[in-house]
């Protein structure tokens, strides 16, 4: 990236529980074994670890797995529209950081084509540059 970023600005988002980014073409969401230990914890599970219906090892790495639709196995319908994460409070850290992802900032039109199927971009409450880079070269919940 430039060292002057088009975003010096901030930018607005605001989540609008549309699960517009929890669904779509094949993908990955990666997930560490401290995720995976605390998505386990919250669902209950006594052994730490994630069934293999929803967690995948590709290579060396851990993804959750998808229903055949594309969705995320925990995407779940809010009623009226929306979907929303059943393991929000634990998700992981991929989640947590969109949109302000690399692949999303490196242009205005990258940040244009991912607003198209996401409501909460360009709306809601304005990220500044310092908030916006924290996020984006975040590498753990801490």
């Amino acid at each position: 990236m430039p060292s002057e970023r088009w975003y010096q600005g901030g930018l607005r988002f605001e989540c609008t529980a549309c699960g517009n980014c929890c669904t779509g073409a094949p993908g990955y969401v990666w997930l560490t074994r401290e995720e995976i230990r605390r998505i386990a914890e919250f669902l209950g599970r006594n052994d730490e670890w994630l069934p293999m219906e929803t967690l995948r090892r590709v290579g060396l790495k851990y993804s959750l797995t998808e229903k055949t639709n594309g969705d995320c196995v925990y995407l779940v319908s809010a009623g009226n529209g929306r979907r929303t994460c059943s393991i929000y409070p634990v998700r992981p850290l991929q989640c947590r950081t969109w949109p302000f992802w690399s692949v999303n900032l490196k242009s205005p039109a990258a940040w244009a084509d991912a607003s198209e199927k996401c409501p909460g971009m360009n709306s809601g409450e304005e990220h500044d540059f310092a908030t916006i880079e924290e996020i984006r070269l975040r590498q753990s919940w801490e």
